[in-house]
């Protein structure tokens, strides 16, 4: 399973340094751990989006998820990738940036020929072969079609995946320079959401296939994070309720709205993606 990792501070860039991989492990572990591919993303002082990928397969350097990076953004965005039948290229790793936002995605969705007939002339804004590159070009025309609304926009393009293909689970964490999108659907996979807003304590997560990020900026800043697991012993962590759509908006407000109900054809496990 693929793994995420969302922050927001709201407008204030703060200071904070991943590990994407952890230190090496042995070998055995190294050969089912190994990821597919590792990305971060941020914003910089202006706005403009920022994204560090590398395809990495268990064959491959170790380097670049390994290395620590320290970057300054008021969001970010990383991920995890282990692929499902997709090859292991630059254009296939996560995060992918449309319009000026990043998403990162773990799941699966079928019928992908349904859902390229759908996008029509948006399809060339997808680049690689993934399902997670091609809900984000929905999600993009349909914030476009309303008329910039983000969470509209996620809610359409959910709400048309729900009738059309088969879905496996679509959990998407989308990011602009000062707002987070956060979304568990079905239930599938965990989702998590804590909120910082109160805390005064550096960050300091970690998860159990390595991914870490350090913030000692952050004792003194609010946030709120999102994750695939509870990365540290912090009681405030929560399970986003499936189909519900979280949004930290840039003054660190916090909304969780019902979006989706449960997708018309559900792919199983051992299904093929399409």
């Amino acid at each position: 399973m693929c793994r995420l990792f969302g922050l927001s501070a709201g407008r204030e860039q703060v200071a904070a340094t991943f590990w994407l991989l952890g230190a090496s492990d042995s070998l055995e572990l190294q050969s089912h751990r190994n990821p597919d591919g590792t990305g971060l993303g941020t914003f910089d002082e202006a706005g403009r989006p920022v994204v560090e990928k590398q395809p990495l397969a268990a064959y491959d350097d170790r380097a670049f998820a390994e290395e620590a990076r320290e970057r300054h953004s008021s969001t970010f965005v990383a991920h995890v990738r282990y692929a499902t039948g997709t090859p292991h290229t630059l254009a296939n790793t996560h995060p992918f940036e449309m319009d000026g936002r990043l998403c990162a995605h773990n799941g699966v969705v079928g019928g992908l020929d349904v859902l390229e007939d759908e996008l029509g002339p948006d399809l060339e804004r997808v680049r690689g072969d993934t399902d997670s590159e091609r809900v984000f070009a929905l999600v993009t025309r349909e914030t476009a079609r309303a008329g910039g609304d983000v969470s509209a926009g996620i809610a359409a393009a959910l709400g048309w995946l729900a009738e059309n293909v088969p879905v496996l689970a679509v959990n998407l964490v989308i990011t602009t320079a000062h707002e987070l999108w956060a979304v568990r659907w079905p239930q599938t996979h965990d989702l998590l959401v804590l909120d910082r807003r109160g805390e005064r304590r550096a960050l300091d997560h970690r998860s159990s296939h390595g991914t870490r990020v350090h913030s000692p900026e952050l004792a003194s800043a609010p946030s709120v994070v999102v994750a695939s697991e509870r990365l540290d012993g912090s009681p405030g962590w929560r399970m986003l309720e499936p189909g519900h759509l979280l949004h930290v908006g840039p003054e660190l407000s916090l909304t969780t709205t019902a979006v989706v109900g449960p997708p018309r054809h559900r792919l199983e496990l051992h299904d093929p993606a399409g």
